[in-house]
């Protein structure tokens, strides 16, 4: 969803993003104007040297008071090295601001759209794939700076050029002006032409390299899985596939701007001639100074021919236009979770959480939570259990609102979590997840995320209580031995015991096991639950299982049973009931082996 009050051309949407950049862009945009202005000087000179060597002491520059002709060559040659130097200084100072200009706004966009990104819902990225917005954050912003560190100067020098020598031929010949400017509008009006048609043509190329990205990363992703399959050929056509969209796509827009320039030069040289032909003829028969002649001569050439390079600017400007709504839109999008008003100080959670008739829904799908009523006193382990699909894991997604409730109310020491800000709400959380993600970096890093300033010794103590210590001081280079991306060079057990260490770290109210044991071997659980027996000491554990022999000892469990609590109470009663609990326990035990 974006914000109606924007303007909707992503110019002028960019030219809104970027106004603080405004002075710096006027800066350079004025080194541009000056270096164009001592561009077009040298014709200038040249026209007064042929002046000088045709008219002698009744030259123009006889005219000012210089009436010696070698006086006069030597003069037009200082001139000559002065507008030069300018020339090259302004050719710099463009540069060097344009550039900058560039990388500073690529950066600021970059680091903002991250940023952004970050406070998305979860549901947002439920819709996307991470390659394709890899292709915002990356190859579209870079389009941006392509075309600010080049488009935009070209730009400013053809409109400057346009003026300059046009008002130089209205001013010298009022009668050749027309005929040596009137291929400019054709041009202009082609140019808008190509543009119209250019543009849905390069949204579709943006569109088909996501695409690209999308597919080559989900594929990298799960290189492995490929290779266990067999499916390197089905993997490889489909990438052909993507690729030759993109290369369909992208063709399409090369071949209308490849058009341009052939077109457009047929026009140009119109003009030229006509400035040749007439130009001549006026000086001939007397009516047009030799020098002045060849000055517009050489004007003609230097307004009809930068026109040539309108279908590579317009290129550049059509590719960075696409690739500015793709990221301004992403800007754009309005966050669905938002803080709410109150702070919520860590050090004062008590950890008594509360779920109060909550009832939840997907976007798309059947209602997963119905009038869910769990009450969890401060400091005590309670579980929840149940077959799979049934809610479980989504009840600490609406409790870390990662997700907000459809109807009800979940609350964390009697504060509506909807009312507190979402940084102090999940750093009083601490979440241990069946998927655990490791970040590629050190062991000691990974631990030490969710707090950085955090010494060696809390690290340590942090991973005894995991019972990773040990398994930590066997590796290579211990605590810097480097896991690789999502920790692959770590075992499962490994990996969860790093991500229980990292919560503990933290020190959270509230600690949340999310199915951190179903996919680790008996001795991996087993640590685990020796490591619970100190870490539930204090704060609220909040166990979501399927294997019942992680919540034996829990206090309280729950069974849900499509999103509602059909039984409740420790280990032994739920036995003695003999309900959906009992009969999961008999299944993992084996007493149903027969």
């Amino acid at each position: 969803m974006t914000t109606p009050d924007r303007p909707r051309h992503p110019l002028l949407r960019l030219l809104a993003y970027a106004r603080k950049h405004r002075g710096t862009a006027a800066l350079a945009g004025t080194y541009s104007v000056l270096n164009k202005l001592f561009d077009l000087a040298p014709p200038l000179l040249i026209g007064a040297a042929i002046d000088v060597v045709v008219s002698t002491q009744d030259s123009v520059l006889a005219g000012w008071g210089v009436t010696d002709v070698s006086t006069q060559i030597w003069l037009l040659a200082i001139a000559t090295f002065a507008i030069w130097g300018l020339e090259s200084v302004f050719e710099y100072a463009f540069a060097i601001a344009w550039r900058s200009l560039a990388q500073t706004v690529q950066h600021e966009l970059r680091l903002d759209a991250y940023q952004h990104v970050q406070q998305l819902e979860l549901a947002y990225f439920e819709d996307r794939s991470t390659g394709g917005l890899m292709t915002v954050l990356g190859d579209d912003i870079n389009q941006l700076e392509r075309f600010l560190d080049d488009g935009a100067n070209q730009i400013i020098q053809l409109v400057t050029t346009i003026a300059v020598v046009g008002a130089l031929f209205v001013a010298a010949v009022p009668s050749l002006a027309p005929l040596a400017i009137a291929p400019t509008p054709i041009v202009v009006l082609g140019s808008l032409w190509f543009q119209k048609r250019l543009a849905p043509r390069y949204a579709r190329v943006r569109e088909r390299t996501s695409d690209l990205a999308a597919g080559l990363a989900n594929k990298l992703g799960g290189i492995a899985t490929i290779k266990a399959f067999v499916a390197e050929r089905a993997e490889a056509r489909q990438l052909e596939a993507d690729s030759l969209a993109y290369l369909d796509a992208n063709t399409r827009a090369i071949r209308l701007s490849s058009a341009f320039t052939p077109l457009i030069r047929m026009f140009i040289v119109l003009g030229f001639a006509a400035t040749l032909v007439y130009g001549a003829e006026l000086a001939i028969a007397g009516e047009l100074n030799v020098g002045l002649y060849s000055v517009l001569v050489f004007m003609t050439q230097r307004l009809l021919w930068p026109l040539t390079r309108l279908g590579t600017i317009l290129d550049q400007y059509q590719r960075a236009m696409a690739s500015t709504r793709r990221v301004l839109d992403l800007l754009d999008t309005t966050p669905e979770i938002v803080d709410g008003p109150h702070a919520l100080v860590r050090a004062d959670v008590r950890g008594h959480v509360r779920f109060e008739d909550v009832a939840f829904s997907y976007r798309t799908g059947p209602p997963v939570l119905a009038g869910l009523d769990v009450d969890i006193a401060p400091g005590s382990t309670v579980a929840f259990v149940g077959p799979t699909g049934s809610g479980k894991s989504t009840l600490i997604k609406l409790l870390l609102r990662l997700y907000d409730v459809s109807d009800g109310t979940v609350r964390l020491d009697g504060h509506d979590v909807r009312t507190v800000a979402r940084t102090d709400l999940r750093r009083a959380i601490g979440l241990v997840s069946q998927d655990v993600f490791l970040f590629h970096g050190t062991v000691r890093e990974n631990i030490a995320y969710g707090r950085p300033d955090a010494d060696m010794a809390a690290i340590e103590r942090a991973a005894r209580l995991a019972e990773a210590h040990g398994f930590i001081e066997q590796l290579a280079d211990g605590y810097d031995t480097v896991v690789g991306e999502r920790g692959q060079k770590l075992s499962g057990g490994q990996r969860q015991r790093v991500s229980l260490a990292r919560a503990i770290l933290v020190d959270p109210p509230v600690l949340v096991l999310d199915e951190a044991t179903s996919a680790v071997d008996n001795d991996t659980e087993a640590a685990i639950q020796r490591s619970l027996v100190h870490v539930a000491q204090g704060r609220t554990t909040i166990i979501i299982a399927h294997r019942l022999s992680t919540v034996v000892s829990a206090t309280r469990t729950y069974v849900i049973e499509q999103g509602r609590i059909t039984e409740a109470g420790d280990h032994e009663t739920l036995l003695d009931h003999n309900g959906t609990y009992a009969g999961l326990w008999r299944v993992q035990t084996g007493e149903n082996a027969a």
